[in-house]
């Protein structure tokens, strides 16, 4: 607004400036925002609410809030990357939470006791679930849970697709796999069907009368590499050996092993090669440190165990005399050049760790369910072109982990239960992210982050599991290491805040309200919130506040902001 130089009128100061005056124009509102650890979650585990429940010593109820969104839990606790803990804030201050480590005592706790959740009136739907690895048990978990007739279908001699034949014993034992999907199996319309390949699954969903089907058959088929063996030289599939393993068998593989490939299953494979009597176990990759696929805790396991690596490098041959190497120049833009530079690399073995696809032969009866670059198409309702076929887990692609797989499974039978139903699922929008910086601490206890007990590299020479879990007093201190962030955990911070003493609370777990004939605004609360659960709303301008008998406007009625 303009004035004229001679214009002395005074003005109101309501009019130039934001703070505590006769008019409030802005009041505190309780919010439910999302932690970065829900966010980074591949599960989508409400991670906060369950860890507040832990904190408190209700484990059994941390438990069912945990596995609504992932009935792996003591499975997760030992096998899953965990970036849920890379995202903690609480990283900023000392370490992030152990939040893995709580997961896998509240699982474990959960099959000591044998726990159960509440499952719905049988609906009279049948969904047919081909697979039974990660993505498949927890779509069977999520429609069993709702009601639905269940029958999975896998390939395999027993369930539990990579987590069973590709996970080492020494990170993931079977018995406790094998007790959680047992609890899975056990749901009341859940029927699994071990040793049966679907080859059709139009047609076996048709012979089998199933309202709706889901696929989910994993990338269990390796990649290969035109790399020559001569000299009557074998190179060994790593996924392969490593199911070999896990079937009690134990392969010779010499005194001197090269694994290729720099990712998970690689480090797996040369860990399991030095179990196996191999005194030397190489990796031989194409990229440098900083492009391994590997997460940076299984290397770092992998490299303590005594596992060398040649970096920048490919193999060309391998022969009587070992394998011959390489040297590959790595540009800025990632581009890979052959420097004609090669060397002699003993080696007994060589073991392919390049990746995995899928065996999609099963769609040829469903031309409408395409595929691109050997991964099913999806929608946003994760159906397949074909009515009533959903696909996920790795055969769509995407990040090829477990936990993603578990999150796939898990958006599919809500998905499916919506398509049975005649309805359409929509996905709850959620609050924005509170990130460290949104946080109030303007004091905190330093709390060290639990450790658990390992095995010394030197000792691990056997397939026994590496680390041991929490004890109960350990699982709560690191629950209660949690900064609540974005969710209001009653600490009466604002309460005891407010000058005017108009918050007023609501009862424990109900949270506070406003009275707001005597809230100013000043947003005291706001600046004492330790976890930023608060968020100052502005209120209605003047002009569109009614107008009373005075002529002045008349003040919001008394409400609660938070039920």
């Amino acid at each position: 607004m303009a004035f004229k130089l001679d214009d002395m009128t005074q003005v109101l100061a309501l009019t130039t400036r934001k703070g505590v005056g006769s008019l409030r124009w802005q009041k505190p509102q309780w919010i439910d925002f999302l932690p970065p650890c829900n966010h980074a979650c591949p599960a989508g585990e409400d991670i906060q609410a369950w860890l507040a429940l832990a904190q408190a010593g209700r484990h059994a109820d941390a438990w069912r809030t945990l596995v609504e969104n992932n009935p792996l839990p003591s499975t997760h606790g030992r096998a899953c990357y965990h970036p849920c803990e890379s995202s903690c804030n609480r990283a900023a201050l000392d370490a992030p939470i152990a939040i893995h480590a709580v997961e896998r005592f509240l699982g474990d706790l959960a099959s000591d006791n044998a726990w159960t959740v509440p499952v719905a009136a049988p609906s009279g739907k049948r969904v047919l679930i081909v697979g039974a690895g990660p993505a498949g048990l927890s779509c069977a978990w999520q429609l069993a849970r709702r009601g639905h007739a269940v029958e999975i279908r896998d390939q395999n001699p027993n369930p539990g697709g990579m987590m069973a034949y590709g996970i080492p014993e020494y990170r993931l034992p079977r018995t406790d796999l094998q007790r959680e999907i047992a609890r899975i199996t056990a749901l009341p319309g859940v029927t699994l069907r071990c040793g049966e390949r679907v080859d059709d699954v139009a047609r076996a969903r048709r012979e089998g009368g199933f309202d709706a089907a889901f696929v989910a058959v994993g990338a269990q088929l390796s990649n290969h590499l035109d790399i020559p063996a001569v000299d009557g030289r074998r190179i060994v599939d790593a996924v392969g050996l490593l199911d070999q393993v896990r079937r009690d068998e134990r392969p010779l593989l010499g005194r001197v092993v090269v694994v290729v490939g720099g990712g998970n299953t690689a480090m797996d494979a040369a860990r399991t090669a030095r179990r196996l009597g191999a005194e030397e176990a190489v990796l031989v990759y194409r990229r440098d440190a900083a492009h391994m696929g590997a997460h940076p805790d299984e290397a770092e396991e992998a490299f303590a165990e005594g596992v060398k690596v040649k970096w920048v490098s490919t193999v060309q041959q391998f022969g009587a005399k070992g394998v011959v190497i390489e040297k590959m120049a790595l540009g800025a833009d990632g581009q890979l050049t052959p420097t004609g530079e090669t060397e002699q690399l003993a080696a007994d073995s060589v073991l392919l760790a390049v990746g995995q696809h899928s065996d999609l032969a099963l769609l040829a009866g469903s031309p409408r369910a395409t595929t691109a670059q050997g991964v099913v198409q999806v929608g946003e309702q994760m159906m397949t072109g074909e009515d009533g076929l959903f696909a996920g887990g790795d055969c769509i692609g995407g990040a090829r982990t477990m936990t993603t797989a578990v999150g796939h499974g898990k958006a599919a039978a809500r998905n499916i239960n919506a398509w049975l139903r005649g309805e359409r699922y929509v996905h709850r929008t959620s609050h924005r992210i509170v990130n460290y910086d949104d946080l109030h601490l303007p004091g905190y206890l330093e709390a060290p982050r639990s450790q658990q007990r390992e095995v010394p590299p030197q000792l691990r020479a056997d397939f026994g599991e590496v680390v041991s879990g929490l004890s109960p007093a350990q699982a709560r201190y690191e629950a209660e290491r949690c900064l609540s962030c974005g969710n209001c955990f009653e600490c009466d911070n604002c309460f005891a805040a407010c000058p005017e003493q108009a918050i007023q609370r609501l009862g424990p777990g109900r949270g506070y309200a406003v009275d707001t004939e005597l809230c100013t605004g000043c947003a005291i609360c706001f600046e004492q919130c330790p976890c930023h659960a608060i968020e100052m709303a502005p209120e209605p301008t003047a002009a569109t506040l009614p107008i009373g008998s005075l002529g002045e406007p008349v003040a919001p009625a008394r409400f609660k902001v938070r039920p």
